[in-house]
């Protein structure tokens, strides 16, 4: 007589790359269990996370597929142009404008000339992470997916045949995988007894959000400073997103400081080619650091999101990792049930770790390189920046990869990120 199991997968953590990942399984028949420590009302309440995202092109496609578009696509801005400067001074209102520069527009890798900015696909939408939440959280309650919540992981037992999750209250729950997606923090990951390396920047990212006096045109831009990177990201209803790199002691003091003082900061990098610009809510502060797991999966259990990799936010690439790992996993599994194989067992979980491990990290370290490169004020590391900026600027196909590998459109794609269902 065989186990009896609550489910075919429980998924232990139900924020943005946890529940794209349940709504996945959902979609190829597999039973997913999510537990969360804390519930959706909770999770997308405007208090619970100030950070907007940068969602690539091939993930805002896997949102479509599975549902999420006519949810999500009001709130979506699309990015047109990114422009990347290397500023020089205290604040970006101080990079030169003849300096060193790079300009990546949608129309190179659309299909479709520079003022048609409605037409094919941008290089991405910057989405305010509670807008995302709700939009998931809507699709999972009309999925009648199981949540959990709030409950908490305690503790994780590996068994030849099944895993057994233990919740905080004392509940057990059993099947044949468990996938941790709870962050940086993963019981189950350290259940497993995976090690991580990683090491802090000794900074943070200062978040705003703020109202624009003029139109920004779709264009993020993207300032490195030597205290580290100022963007400038384009949200819908004439706002922006700031993601203000600071050390640690001077993020901390930003975020207590008097809202005058906050603005005069602020007008300093910002400068005025949007023209007045107004912080509307509260300010947020997240500490900086890097974190890689040593391996992706273990005997019944597979790690997704940041439980495997949580990097710098430089080019907005972590959630982007996140979602990759979760469209992977969900059409390995799909292809292993209907096979007929175990889904837990190493060799069908060896299948994704494989798929994903070389873009992990690869983008991983190449955005820790990127921050170490740019966040100083050395004149001869200047001198270089400024020399390959001006060079990828002038090659149209170095700019078109760039592109595609942002937006997520570089190698062996699983069929969600073509948009396409499993």
């Amino acid at each position: 007589m065989g186990d009896v199991l609550d489910a075919d997968v429980i998924i232990a953590g139900a924020g943005l790359t946890g529940a794209t990942l349940g709504l996945a399984l959902a979609s190829a028949g597999l039973k997913p269990i999510l537990v969360d420590p804390q519930p959706f009302d909770a999770q997308v309440a405007p208090t619970f996370d100030g950070r907007a995202s940068a969602i690539a092109f091939s993930s805002f496609r896997q949102w479509r597929a599975l549902g999420l578009g006519p949810s999500l696509e009001p709130h979506a801005q699309r990015i047109e142009q990114i422009l990347v400067t290397d500023g020089r001074g205290a604040g970006a209102a101080s990079a030169a404008p003849g300096g060193a520069f790079l300009r990546f527009d949608a129309a190179e890798i659309a299909g479709r000339a520079a003022d048609e900015p409605g037409e094919g696909e941008p290089l991405g939408y910057m989405l305010e992470n509670r807008r995302s939440r709700a939009g998931l959280a809507e699709a999972v309650t009309a999925a009648g997916l199981t949540v959990l919540a709030p409950a908490s992981v305690a503790r994780v037992e590996f068994g030849g045949a099944v895993a057994e999750v233990t919740l905080a209250d004392g509940r057990v729950l059993r099947a044949p995988l468990v996938v941790g997606a709870e962050g940086r923090g993963s019981v189950a990951r350290e259940a497993a007894g995976i090690e991580v390396q990683g090491w802090s920047y000794g900074q943070s990212g200062v978040v705003a959000t703020v109202h624009l006096e003029r139109d920004h045109h779709g264009v993020a831009y993207e300032y490195f400073l030597p205290s580290g990177p100022f963007a400038i990201l384009p949200l819908t209803e004439q706002r922006a997103s700031l993601v203000w790199t600071e050390p640690t002691r001077r993020g901390e003091a930003l975020r207590g400081a008097r809202d005058e003082v906050f603005h005069a900061h602020l007008r300093r990098r910002f400068g005025d080619f949007v023209g007045r610009v107004a912080a509307r809510g509260p300010r947020f502060v997240y500490p900086l650091s890097m974190q890689l797991a040593a391996q992706l999966v273990a005997p019944r259990l597979a790690l997704v999101g940041d439980a495997a990799h949580a990097i710098h936010p430089l080019a907005g690439q972590g959630l982007n990792l996140g979602l990759k790992d979760a469209a992977a996993l969900a059409e390995v599994l799909a292809d292993a049930m209907r096979l007929g194989e175990d889904i837990g067992s190493v060799a069908v979980l060896e299948r994704y770790a494989r798929w994903r491990r070389l873009d992990n990290v690869a983008v991983s370290l190449a955005c820790d390189g990127f921050n170490r490169l740019f966040s100083n004020d050395n004149p001869i590391l200047r001198a270089g920046r400024g020399a390959g900026m001006a060079v990828v600027n002038r090659l149209g196909p170095a700019r078109r990869f760039f592109m595609q590998e942002a937006g997520g459109a570089v190698g062996d794609l699983p069929r969600l990120l073509r948009g396409e269902a499993l």
